[in-house]
């Protein structure tokens, strides 16, 4: 039955993949800004600023493909796609193209364990051992000091192990969560432990997204694709997004492929992550600004925002580091941005939004190397919208 569920939502999210998006009745002008003034952030103080072309640095960067969408005055202001969705071929990138979001899921994924606290479903502060169940954190000289907790988790300062992932390649076995957890085969990670205090300090680790990812699904009776679609992804509005991989052949047709630093196709078309959480979600610039937007009017407690104002306040709050609970946090002079990063296995995306609304952007590419090209794209729109986050640094 679950099975079949998830086959129905993977026909359901095919179909709002493959819907267009509404032709915009005039070109924005900032949009050739944008794609005309690409800038290294670093610059020489009293040196003449060297700009370039989208086109140019995506050749430079062997990018393919890159999508991006703008916020801007609370409402996103244009979105656009460039190059192919695999290098070498004919199709084109656009605004409905889905591409692996790397540790942008993390967020994502944050939010619907926050609706679980809403609910009574979580603790943010008791033992996350008391939500699981098929498998526990092992207890440790360290775990003895303190209890590793979901707050803990969503703000890298619970103490444990495993940075990130690097998936698994199409035809490879994938293992189950409880497998990568402890590193057994054919988990290709080692395994998720505690190494210092709970609660004392700054770690990022990707590894305490799978243990929340397992706490989610056992408290709820859900697999994790239908529980993020139920508590976020619908109540969003991210109508193209979905934490389901590999892609359901359906949805190949708009589907970018993964590259290497060189451009050169991932074997497969892209890796799988059972840990979902972490890094599994599939989306567009447009649904990660639709989120951006969510959170905005969370932020502004408005009735039937997607959290409750308090628990809002929570995530827009450091907890650890510069983290919240999900985001990560700053104040460039111009207001409060919450932002996150993202890389899987030839995929690179940048995510940011002002806790105001009044500008944010979301880039997705298909390459390693999609990072650089991202900072290059940021800094141009803060020049073109006068934003601080993200503007050229002179040195």
């Amino acid at each position: 039955m679950r099975r079949f569920a998830i086959g129905l939502m993977a026909l359901a999210w095919a179909a709002a993949c493959s819907t267009p998006e509404a032709p915009a009745a005039t070109v924005d002008p900032n949009i050739a800004k944008v794609e005309n003034g690409l800038l290294v952030r670093s610059q020489v103080a009293g040196e003449p600023v060297q700009t370039w072309t989208l086109a140019e640095r995506m050749a430079f960067y062997n990018v393919p493909g890159v999508s991006i969408a703008v916020i801007a005055d609370g409402k996103i202001a244009w979105a656009k796609g460039y190059g192919v969705l695999e290098a070498g071929k004919p199709h084109a990138i656009n605004p409905n193209t889905i591409f692996q979001a790397g540790s942008i899921s993390k967020p994502v994924a944050g939010i619907a364990a926050l609706r679980m606290v809403e609910q009574g479903r979580l603790s943010l502060d008791a033992p996350i051992n008391d939500a699981l169940k098929s498998w526990k954190i092992p207890d440790n000289e360290f775990t003895a000091m303190a209890p590793v907790t979901l707050r803990q988790i969503m703000s890298h300062g619970a103490g444990l192990t495993v940075h990130g992932f690097p998936g698994y390649a199409a035809g490879k076995p994938v293992p189950t969560v409880q497998q990568v957890l402890d590193g057994a085969p054919p988990a290709n990670t080692a395994a998720v432990r505690v190494d210092k205090k709970p609660g004392a300090s700054w770690r990022y680790s990707g590894g305490g997204y799978t243990v929340m990812q397992l706490a989610m699904t056992e408290v709820a009776g859900k697999d994790f694709v239908t529980l993020t679609d139920e508590l976020a992804l619908k109540p969003m509005g991210m109508a193209r997004s979905t934490y389901l991989n590999p892609v359901p052949a359906a949805n190949l047709a708009n589907a970018a492929t993964a590259h290497t630093r060189e451009g050169v196709a991932v074997p497969g078309h892209s890796h799988t992550y059972p840990e979902m959480a972490a890094a599994s979600l599939w989306s567009t610039p447009s649904d990660l600004a639709r989120m951006g937007l969510a959170v905005v009017d969370a932020a502004r407690g408005t009735s039937g925002a997607i959290l409750v104002p308090d628990m809002t306040k929570q995530m827009l709050t450091k907890q650890m580091g510069t983290y919240g609970l999900g985001f990560s946090l700053a104040e460039p002079g111009d207001g409060q941005v919450f932002s996150h990063s993202g890389v899987d296995e030839g995929f690179e995306a940048a995510f940011f939004t002002y806790t105001d609304g009044h500008g944010g952007a979301a880039i997705m590419t298909n390459a390693q190397g999609g990072s650089a090209l991202a900072r290059e794209i940021m800094a141009s729109l803060s020049a073109t919208y006068g934003w601080k986050f993200g503007a050229v640094v002179a040195r």
